[in-house]
């Protein structure tokens, strides 16, 4: 299958997009409500409930409108690269970690997305209220998965 006929597909094939589906891909963080599947070789994410996935959704909305600054993105509407896009998510979720957990390793992945929104919503009543700045500079420290090096 080529990649602008499963662009035009996915949507059909998975009705409840996972938000989080690059930082689940890429192995940093994980959600008890993720569902992995393959088309055409090729991994998704799906959700498993409307409400997760609203949660998600939302908190990923309010990062990408506080984080503008800190990805140096001037236009709201522009689509993010992948390595902003993974910023946004794991560095994001990084962010609320730190404030609801006893301090761990930064690198360590997130083992429960859906567990965590919703411990920040219960602490904070609102993921709109979350002390953003705090949020904002674990997205400011991430940094990718760097390619090994070749030797030549």
């Amino acid at each position: 299958m080529d990649d602008e006929r499963l662009r035009r597909a996915y949507p059909e094939i998975n009705d409840r997009l996972c938000p989080f589906e690059k930082g689940i891909l890429s192995t940093q963080a994980g959600c008890r409500r993720a569902r992995r599947f393959c088309v055409a070789e090729r991994l998704g994410v799906r959700c498993d409930t409307d409400a997760a996935q609203a949660r998600c959704q939302s908190f990923l909305d309010l990062v990408r409108r506080q984080a503008r600054f800190a990805l140096k993105a001037v236009d709201r509407q522009a689509a993010l690269t992948h390595a902003n896009a993974l910023r946004i998510q794991v560095g994001g979720l990084r962010g609320v970690r730190a404030l609801l957990a006893p301090p761990t390793s930064p690198e360590s992945p997130i083992d429960d997305i859906d567990g965590l929104l919703r411990a920040a919503t219960t602490h904070f009543g609102d993921l709109g209220t979350l002390p953003w700045s705090a949020v904002i500079q674990q997205i400011a420290a991430y940094e990718g998965r760097r390619p090994p090096r070749r030797n030549r």
